[in-house]
């Protein structure tokens, strides 16, 4: 049995109420439901790569073309999505446009097949689909050469630099956002505030946009393509990523943190095709990881870093759609709040 200041005696149950608040309580049970999000989520996505539907061209002579393309169509676990292309050109133009991952193209009798790939979409991808394509070849007792057409470059080591650096831009942007918020109350205040904080954030953007595409290239080399290309990207990711935590936080308060971190970290991470590109990756990571920051931020680094910029479009509108689906409802939540809300 205690005593308090003033001299009265308290319980220990007093005590453990006194020491964790039934609101500290609340927020470590939600911490240990995003570690159980996050262990599952990663594991989930990561312990059993395979895979699955792979686009993948066929070049060969028309009279055994649609028997290849079916034969390849029916390998057990269906790991290539096979299609006839009419040219090695065709096969090439595709594979730098990233509509295929692979492409074999079937040589004269007495020579042996070729399988071009390319690395720095994701070396783990290109592994694999080698693996079944080899797998196969043997099985008709011919013989297959392997031409990387966009290899990895030598200081991007399994071509994962693309993959750390937006997951570097992403831990950037929400920092940024939880501090301006939480550093002054985890609500905005009122529509001028959330002006000046998302402000702040976009100028921090372009900051930390210009020293992630500084390290990764001029510093260690780890990425070649276009410098400003990927300078253009880390400000948009940064901002997308902060904006969107400015939102959680305005919806929901200090919990928003969590949110965010539900998204971008336990969700986006896993999901977004760096370790394992995605047709390495489980149903459920596969159809979400395009549509999070992390994953739309990687692949169009990849694409500026070893496709010339192709296929960007659709990972850069995902990511202007956080950025203004973050200003506008952490605009409208700051503006038009409650007018039972305290003041920040």
């Amino acid at each position: 049995m205690a005593t308090t200041d003033d001299g009265a005696r308290t319980t220990f149950l007093r005590e453990v109420k006194s020491a964790v608040t039934p609101h500290a309580s609340l927020l470590v049970l939600g911490v240990l439901g995003l570690m159980i999000a996050f262990i599952t989520s990663y594991t989930g996505a990561f312990h059993h790569p395979k895979p699955a539907d792979v686009p993948f061209g066929v070049v060969a002579p028309a009279r055994v073309s649609g028997q290849l393309v079916d034969k390849l169509d029916r390998l057990p676990g269906s790991p290539l999505d096979p299609r006839a292309v009419p040219s090695e050109r065709a096969a090439r133009q595709q594979l730098a446009d990233r509509t295929i991952d692979g492409a074999l193209i079937v040589g004269p009798r007495g020579r042996p097949d070729r399988l071009l790939v390319a690395g720095g979409g994701g070396a783990s991808l290109a592994q694999a689909v080698e693996l079944v394509v080899r797998a196969a070849e043997k099985a008709e007792h011919r013989t297959v050469r392997t031409v990387d057409m966009t290899p990895a470059a030598p200081g991007d080591s399994r071509s994962l630099s693309s993959f750390y650096l937006v997951v570097g831009w992403c831990v950037g942007g929400y920092l940024c956002a939880a501090i301006l918020a939480i550093s002054a109350g985890a609500r905005p205040s009122n529509g001028h505030r959330a002006v000046i904080r998302l402000a702040a954030l976009a100028l921090y953007a372009i900051v930390a946009g210009l020293a992630g595409a500084i390290i990764v290239g001029p510093v260690l080399g780890a990425l070649p393509g276009t410098f400003f290309g990927l300078w253009g990207l880390g400000a948009l990711t940064v901002f997308a990523v902060g904006a969107t935590t400015l939102a959680c936080q305005a919806l929901l308060g200090i919990i928003g943190i969590g949110l965010a971190i539900l998204l971008i970290v336990i969700l986006g991470n896993p999901s977004a095709g760096g370790a394992y590109p995605y047709p390495l990756l489980p149903p459920f990571w596969r159809a979400i990881g395009p549509a999070l920051p992390p994953g739309a931020g990687t692949w169009a680094a990849r694409s500026l870093a070893y496709f010339h910029g192709r296929a960007v479009t659709g990972p850069l509108l995902v990511l202007s759609a956080w950025a203004v689906g973050g200003t506008l409802i952490t605009l409208a939540l700051s503006i038009f709040r409650k007018k039972g809300d305290t003041p920040s």
